[in-house]
């Protein structure tokens, strides 16, 4: 059988009645530094559509011209199989960006090792060289192949603050400190002086940034913040009758698992908010806002 043959540069300059010279300085965003006309750019991008002409990418990589691929690596399995998955919304995003961006997205899973970690130069190199740069999500880290990795200069970006020692990191955060403020207020507007806050276990950057803003922003505003680190289990019935008898009228819960359980938790001491005590609760629930004010 007889395939088509694929079009090559050569028959784009023909069709488009330029140089081959023209047509690779077009397809490697070349075209304004050599200043080529916008209507000559045109007419290649038309002769292109005419034959459907696809760039090789990998050959563009190579000579250092641009892919229009960008790379989402993680070092550990977060990719969601359920709609209440943590980092469903953060991926959600990074696809519609992308689109917005006219950018195509490579997930690189081939990273993965037999333990369910993943590494970015488990094959010898860097494998993410392929795309453009990268945007690297999740808990776990490597910090010596971060380390390696902003030594070569490949753009990346961390979701989420992180720190490697001697290594500047790129990353991209919320402004946790910021957003505490406006709660603090909020509460001392309701006239509340004594609040808990209810902290989860992990104390990664978020959650540290979270309490550091929050007492900050409640200097001045309240009198008595005190703080409890408690799984979920913790969160009973006697808890929140104790920390009522012991004058708290509001309650600050950092996550939104730790807001469910303090929800059952009212139930089953007869209690309710706003009614009893006020409820704050730092996260989103992905399932639903639940009975709580809360910070979006």
């Amino acid at each position: 059988m007889n395939r088509p043959r694929i079009p090559r540069q050569s028959d784009i300059a023909r069709l488009a009645g330029v140089s081959q010279a023209t047509v690779s300085m077009v397809l490697n965003d070349r075209a304004g530094a050599n200043r080529i006309p916008e209507s000559t750019q045109e007419r290649i991008r038309e002769a292109m559509a005419e034959l459907g002409y696809v760039p090789n990418i990998a050959a563009q990589s190579l000579r250092g011209g641009r892919s229009g691929l960008i790379g989402v690596h993680t070092f550990e399995r977060v990719f969601p199989t359920a709609p209440d998955d943590y980092y469903r919304e953060f991926l959600n995003g990074i696809e519609e960006r992308a689109v917005e961006s006219g950018l195509d997205l490579v997930l690189f899973a081939s990273t993965q090792k037999a333990d369910g970690t993943r590494s970015i130069y488990g094959s010898g190199s860097n494998r993410m060289r392929l795309a453009d740069g990268a945007i690297i999500l999740g808990f776990e880290t490597n910090d010596d192949e971060i380390a390696r990795l902003a030594d070569e200069g490949f753009p990346f970006v961390f979701i989420g603050h992180r720190e490697v020692a001697g290594v500047t990191i790129p990353y991209v955060t919320a402004d946790y400190a910021a957003a505490m403020a406006p709660v603090v207020r909020m509460l001392a507007t309701a006239g509340h002086r004594h609040v808990t806050y209810l902290a989860a276990p992990l104390r990664g950057f978020a959650q540290r940034e979270r309490l550091d803003g929050f007492e900050r922003a409640a200097a001045g505003e309240l009198d008595e913040v005190v703080v409890e680190v408690c799984d979920l289990a913790e969160v009973t019935a006697d808890r929140v009758r104790r920390l009522l008898d012991e004058g708290s009228t509001a309650i600050v819960v950092e996550t939104f698992d730790l807001a469910r359980a303090l929800r059952a938790a009212l139930d089953d001491a007869g209690l309710a908010a706003p009614a009893d005590l006020s409820v704050v609760s730092l996260d989103s629930d992905p399932r639903g806002e639940g009975p709580f004010s809360h910070l979006r």
